[in-house]
């Protein structure tokens, strides 16, 4: 299994060697692009760490718990490289910044809900993550390239736990499917957030991935695993997110509030 801890630990030792010099975030577009990659991976990171003993066999307490790590990895990686153009740190960029600073999409920041809610919020994250840094390898800019490039090995793994699950959930008994099938339906009008081309693309130019061509590689997988599963793509409409512009969905006050409190209640504590 690739999301082994000690994985994620070398992870985190890789974003201090990518991002660790200042001069190389050459603008505040870039940073802002940094934080857009970044915030999704550190929240969907928190949520599943919430599966952690809760989860319906204890092997799933593990994957969960390594997917949350690698994704933290992730994140640490990208923040530490978008705090290097004005100085912050990653912990800055996680525990002091207030709800409207924050660039994650809405579909991360859905609650946890039921099992088949939390999966299928991570089949849809994991197949765009997958396509998101397959492509962004090629990117110009050579920290983001290198976190892709160590990135996907790892979200390979995610989608297919994701896929595992939505398969075993659809097949199962009566209540699963139930259950697996209105998850999707109530995870899908977040979607569509992830593929809205945003001027910050256009100024980007080859630093970024423009969001609207990840979208066919998206639905392949989709249509491919649903087919499989015998489910169908709800035809619902976007909803209105507006994360990456500083718009979050209700439940991200309520996750936000409870990553923090401790480094705001005792700042510079260390232990």
């Amino acid at each position: 299994m690739t999301g082994e801890v000690h994985v994620s630990v070398d992870e985190l030792r890789l974003s201090q060697e990518l991002a660790g010099d200042g001069s190389r975030a050459g603008s505040a577009d870039v940073a802002e692009y940094a934080l857009w990659l970044g915030d999704d991976a550190l929240i969907l990171s928190q949520q599943l760490g919430a599966w952690i003993t809760r989860a319906p066999e204890l092997e799933e307490d593990v994957a969960l718990a390594n997917i949350a790590l690698d994704l933290l990895g992730h994140a640490r990686s990208l923040l530490r490289y978008a705090g290097s153009w004005d100085g912050r740190t990653e912990d800055d960029l996680t525990y002091f910044r207030d709800e409207p600073e924050f660039r994650s999409s809405w579909l991360v920041e859905q609650p946890n809900g039921d099992f088949a809610q939390t999966v299928a919020r991570q089949f849809a994250a994991s197949a765009y993550m997958f396509e998101l840094h397959s492509a962004l390898r090629t990117s110009v800019d050579p920290t983001f390239a290198a976190i892709a490039e160590k990135a996907l090995k790892e979200v390979d793994y995610h989608r297919d736990h994701a896929v595992q699950w939505v398969l075993r959930l659809a097949g199962g008994t009566d209540e699963s499917r139930r259950r697996m099938i209105r998850a999707i339906a109530d995870v899908w009008p977040y979607v569509g957030e992830l593929f809205r081309d945003e001027p910050l693309i256009d100024r980007l130019g080859g630093v970024a991935v423009r969001p609207s061509s990840l979208r066919p590689g998206f639905d392949a997988v989709v249509d491919a695993v649903f087919a499989d599963a015998e489910l169908e793509t709800p035809a619902v409409a976007d909803s209105s997110a507006g994360g990456r512009r500083g718009s979050h969905s209700t439940p991200f006050g309520h996750l936000l509030a409870e990553m923090q409190v401790l480094a705001r209640r005792h700042p510079g504590a260390t232990w």
